[in-house]
């Protein structure tokens, strides 16, 4: 991965791929219809050009697969993976800083 994040659109069936490629990965699972979750889009992609980790967006009405696998009930749902597995998340919108915040306590130098 280059010294920037990156934005991807995953769907249930990369989404395996998606996770064991990378070390650091935020899963979005979001809805088109979903107020909040049009407004944490952007924050999202501004995340990925300060930090090195990727943001897979899955569109939970088109693929619900594994919204379903990890239980999702409300969103947005974040789900922050490292080298493949999940290792915590939080439901519902929230500010940048805060976002940071919860992001930084689950990065380690070894992820640089």
């Amino acid at each position: 991965m280059s010294d920037m994040g990156q934005v991807l659109e995953v769907s249930d069936s990369d989404f395996d791929q998606v996770m064991s490629d990378n070390k650091l990965v935020l899963v979005d699972f979001w809805a088109p219809w979903c107020g909040p979750c049009k407004s944490l889009s952007p924050i999202l992609e501004q995340i990925a050009g300060e930090r090195e980790i990727t943001i897979a967006k899955v569109n939970t009405d088109s693929d619900s697969g594994n919204a379903a696998k990890y239980g999702v009930r409300g969103i947005p749902a974040m789900f922050l993976f490292k080298d493949g597995k999940m290792v915590d998340n939080k439901t519902g919108m929230m500010p940048k800083a805060q976002l940071l915040g919860w992001l930084d306590q689950h990065i380690t130098a070894d992820d640089f």
